[in-house]
C-alpha cells in the first residue's frame, strides 16, 4: 500500500511538473509560428511593393510625397516603444508590477505616437490626391504601410489587456509568459518597420 502510494505521488508530481512546463513551451512554440506566417505576409507585401512600385501612372512618386523628417521621427518612437518594453520585461521579471505597469504605459504611448503621425501622413496624402486608388505604387504603398499600423493597432490593444491583467492577478508565471509573447510581438514590428523606413521611404526619396 505505501509503496503504491508513492506511485501515486510520483505519478502526480510528474503530472503537475508537465502540466507547469509544458503549456509554457507550447505557447512559445506557438507563437514562433505565428510570427512567422506573419514574416510570410510581410514579405508578400514588400514583394508587392517591389514590383509596383514605380508605377506612378504619371502621378507623385515618394520623392515627390514622403515627408523624411517626420517619418524619422515616427521611427524614433517606436524604436522607443522597444526599449521601454525591455524595461517593463525587467521590471516584470523582478516581480515588481508598479514599474512594469508604468513602463507598458509609456510603451503605449509611444505606440499611440506612432499611429497618430501614421494617420496624419495618410490623411494628408489622401488630402493631396494621393489615395491608395491613385496609381499601384500607391496602392502597394498604403496596403503595406496600413498593415503593420494594424498589427501596432493590435499591439497597443493587447498591451492594455495585459496592464489590466497584470493590475489585476499579479506578475505569476503565466502573465509573464503572455508579457513575452507580446513583447517578441513588439520587437517584430519594429524590425519590419526598420524594413518599411528603409526599402520604402529613404529609397522612394532617393529615386
Amino acid at each position: 500500500m505505501a509503496h503504491a502510494q508513492t506511485l501515486t505521488e510520483a505519478d502526480n508530481t510528474r503530472f503537475h511538473l508537465t502540466e507547469d512546463h509544458h503549456p509554457e513551451n507550447g505557447t512559445l512554440l506557438g507563437f514562433w509560428i505565428y510570427l512567422m506566417s506573419d514574416c510570410l505576409i510581410f514579405a508578400v507585401l514588400f514583394a508587392c511593393y517591389a514590383v509596383l512600385g514605380r508605377n506612378y501612372a504619371a502621378g507623385p512618386s515618394g520623392a515627390d510625397l514622403f515627408d523624411l523628417p517626420i517619418v524619422a521621427v515616427n521611427t524614433a518612437l517606436l524604436l522607443f516603444s522597444s526599449i521601454t518594453y525591455g524595461f517593463a520585461m525587467l521590471s516584470a521579471q523582478a516581480k515588481k508590477v508598479t514599474p512594469t505597469l508604468v513602463w507598458l504605459a509609456i510603451t503605449g504611448l509611444f505606440g499611440l505616437g506612432f499611429l497618430s503621425l501614421e494617420l496624419y501622413e495618410f490623411h494628408h496624402l489622401i488630402h493631396e490626391g494621393a489615395g491608395p486608388q491613385r496609381s499601384a505604387f500607391l496602392s502597394s504603398f498604403f496596403v503595406l504601410v496600413g498593415t503593420h499600423g494594424l498589427h501596432v493597432t493590435f499591439g497597443i490593444i493587447w498591451l492594455v489587456t495585459l496592464m489590466v491583467q497584470v493590475s489585476q492577478r499579479g506578475l505569476g508565471v503565466e502573465m509573464k509568459r503572455r508579457l513575452m509573447c507580446l513583447s517578441m510581438f513588439w520587437h517584430f514590428l519594429d524590425v519590419i518597420w526598420i524594413g518599411v523606413f528603409s526599402f520604402v521611404y529613404l529609397l522612394g526619396v532617393l529615386k
